[in-house]
């Protein structure tokens, strides 16, 4: 799910193939957009609000226009899953993780596909950038996460801890600090230069999503179980 920048919306995908809109405030349905093949796993809002990209399991990412439901373009060239996409800041760039190992780097307004990092040894389950956009922080079944240069798509760190697949990952808003979610039941945070594990937060079940709130110190973690964590960061 995503919110539109203005908070007043938010958009889903499914397994059902579709996406749709909803009102945040009334949660009625305002609109549906169809043209995935397989399951949605993922979906990301423009900063303006106006457009939506979303990754599937039919190996595509596509674009479309908010208010219309419009496809406007179709991004193809993963060998697998699509489970995760992230924009750039400024808005005119994706980046999408796969089953297929690696994470590209597309054109939003032209679709073509830029650059293709390659190093994870197995799926990219999730992605997000730094504040300033110049790197990408990536989650994988292989129990790393990976900080690339986004211009060069040069590995320049690894991140080693994790028991099993990374499930989620997000930045602090100075962008010093990463925090992961894995299957094996553990929230981490890490220092984004050193890659050196900070603290590490146990749950009852593997954690599914998490974000960090514009405070900067308080996280919040989703688990399997259904319970939802709110997590505060102290001498950091």
């Amino acid at each position: 799910v995503a919110l539109t920048p203005d908070g007043k919306r938010v958009i889903s995908g499914s397994s059902d193939k579709t996406l749709k809109l909803w009102n945040l405030e009334t949660g009625k349905h305002e609109r549906t957009f169809k043209g995935h093949h397989d399951s949605v796993f993922a979906v990301a809002l423009t900063p303006d609000g106006k457009q939506v990209i979303s990754g599937s399991l039919d190996s595509t990412l596509k674009l479309w226009n908010l208010e219309t439901g419009k496809h406007k373009r179709t991004f193809y060239g993963h060998h697998g899953s699509v489970f995760a996409v992230a924009l750039t800041p400024d808005g005119k760039r994706v980046i999408s993780g796969s089953s297929d190992k690696t994470l590209k780097l597309w054109n939003l307004e032209t679709g073509k596909h830029e650059r293709t990092f390659h190093g994870h040894s197995d799926e990219v389950i999730a992605v997000a950038f730094t504040p300033d956009g110049k790197r990408v922080i990536s989650g994988s079944s292989d129990k790393t996460l990976k900080l690339w240069n986004l211009e060069t798509g040069e590995d320049e760190r690894t991140f080693y801890g994790h028991s099993d697949m990374v499930l989620t990952v997000a930045l602090t808003p100075d962008g010093k600090q990463v925090i992961s979610g894995s299957d094996d039941r553990t929230l981490k945070l890490w220092n984004l230069e050193t890659g050196k594990e900070i603290a590490t937060f146990t749950g009852e079940a593997p954690f599914f999503c998490c974000a960090v709130a514009p405070d900067g110190v308080t996280i919040v973690a989703g688990e399997e179980s259904g319970r939802v964590h709110f997590l505060r960061l102290e001498n950091v």
